[in-house]
């Protein structure tokens, strides 16, 4: 049981699993966000596109309990409150809104930080290696860049001027 627990410590504590718990906590706050835009600013305006209807509180009746008339639901909370059968389809458009956002929002910060990163791969890509090789001139063979011997032709290779490493 101990070598259990010490196990899952060593896997609680690691990097990635501290980095997921603090992206699943920063999500759930930009969610609560994400909300807000869509049903206080994005749905008023659709709402005020089409006459003033407000999609959160869009259903179709499908039964009514005995006793209770269609005139007495006028909204989805009095609906709830007297246990009618409903097609919330209103609170899923708003749902499916709110997931288009939020899919469109990571995809600009995966953008930006996918490019952040290039960007720093490509500099460190740009420092072209100091060669290794030479080529022989006589028999245009590729040799080690410190030979002064060719080792396929054996000519004696002109003295050359040591070039110095680059510097990063």
């Amino acid at each position: 049981m101990k070598k259990f627990l010490n196990e899952f410590k060593e896997f609680a504590t690691k990097g990635n699993v501290m980095d997921l718990a603090v992206g699943v906590i920063i999500g759930a706050a930009f969610q609560s966000i994400v909300n807000s835009f869509v049903n206080d600013l994005v749905m008023p305006l659709i709402g005020l596109l089409t006459g003033g209807v407000n999609f959160n509180n869009q259903f179709i009746i499908l039964k009514l309990p005995d006793g209770v008339t269609e005139a007495e639901v006028t909204s989805l909370d009095k609906a709830t409150e007297l246990g009618v059968t409903t097609f919330n389809y209103g609170s899923f458009l708003t749902a499916v809104l709110n997931f288009l956002i939020m899919a469109f929002v990571i995809f600009l910060f995966v953008k930006a930080v996918n490019k952040m990163t290039s960007g720093l791969k490509h500099k460190e890509e740009e420092a072209p290696a100091a060669p290794t090789t030479k080529k022989c001139e006589f028999c245009q063979s590729e040799i080690s860049i410190e030979a002064t011997r060719c080792p396929f032709c054996t000519s004696i290779l002109a003295e050359q001027p040591k070039l110095d490493p680059p510097t990063a």
